[in-house]
């Protein structure tokens, strides 16, 4: 069995995102001892990976890019006495207010006094739809194809079909025209394109991104790579075939709460655990999901030091 090293802190918070890095660097300023966890090698979340701008705006009063904000989230984490801990993956938590950790140096057991999870999203790909066909390659979430373009530099196709119209599957219709592709179009189950107004207009209008509504893929085609899919119109109940070599699915998000599974008990998670930013709620912009996370921050901080200091 390994040997697992162990330590304490008055708060632990999981994911050095938006919220996780506001959170943390608010508690710590209010003088509560805080360790920040991420399985990331970079802090920001998927901030670096949004290199367009629109951030800053409410928290900054400025716009700026994801990985603009992401720095200036960073440096504030960085002035404080908060421990940043990189490349290490919270395993699981335990009722008794400890969390096994995984990093380069070994297995850490971590006490604690509150735990923050600010842990994100997770996307809803195509295979959560009943769609039928092969399973080629080609097919991406919006925020895996917006990760290989931006942080890894892929090409990840040339004909590109979306499926969903939220904003990040609409910023991502923009990014591929800008890179010189060809947008097909867009596909989206309701009568109304989501996200926000300000995508709909930079993003889809201005980028005459052609859009199919009441419509959904019912059927994916090609092996080893796609070569098309199937588009069900529910209005006039007819089928049409697409031609393209990647599809897009920008389906939504859902808070990523995976760490807190089993410690629910009468249908309620322990009075330690929190959620924040989109681990608590689907955000629409960053600068709300850092405002949230320091007012965490902030109000645990004052807990911990009405109630005495690390367990």
């Amino acid at each position: 069995m390994p040997d697992i090293s162990i330590r304490s802190t008055d708060i632990l918070v999981i994911g050095c995102g938006a919220a996780g890095m506001s959170a943390a660097a608010a508690a710590a300023v209010s003088g509560a001892s805080v360790i920040v966890a991420d399985d990331r090698m970079v802090p920001g979340g998927i901030l670096p990976q949004c290199v367009h701008k629109g951030f800053g705006l409410a928290r900054y009063n400025a716009e700026i890019t994801g990985p603009e904000y992401a720095e200036r989230e960073y440096l504030n984490l960085c002035g404080s006495s908060a421990v940043y801990m990189p490349g290490c993956r919270v395993l699981s938590l335990s009722a008794d207010r400890t969390a096994l950790i995984s990093s380069e140096q070994g297995l850490l057991k971590l006490g604690f006094y509150e735990c923050i999870l600010a842990t994100g999203c997770t996307e809803r790909s195509l295979w959560s739809l009943p769609v039928s066909g092969t399973r080629p390659e080609g097919i991406y979430t919006a925020g895996e194809a917006q990760e290989l373009i931006e942080l890894g530099g892929y090409d990840i196709g040339s004909r590109i079909f979306i499926l969903g119209s939220g904003d990040i599957g609409q910023i991502m219709a923009r990014r591929f025209v800008q890179l010189g592709k060809t947008v097909i179009g867009m596909a989206e189950l309701r009568d109304r394109l989501g996200g926000m107004k300000r995508n709909q207009d930079e993003c889809i209008k201005a980028y005459d991104i052609p859009v199919m509504l009441n419509s959904t893929v019912t059927e994916v085609h090609g092996f080893p790579h796609l070569t098309g899919v199937t588009l069900h119109h529910f209005d006039s109940g007819t089928d049409e075939s697409i031609e393209c070599d990647t599809l897009i699915s920008a389906l939504g998000l859902d808070p990523d709460r995976s760490l807190a599974e089993g410690l629910m008990t009468a249908d309620s998670y322990p009075d330690w655990l929190h959620f924040c930013g989109n681990a608590d709620f689907v955000h629409e912009i960053a600068d709300s999901a850092s405002a949230q996370g320091e007012k965490l921050g902030k109000s645990l901080a004052e807990r911990v030091m009405q109630n005495g200091k690390e367990v």
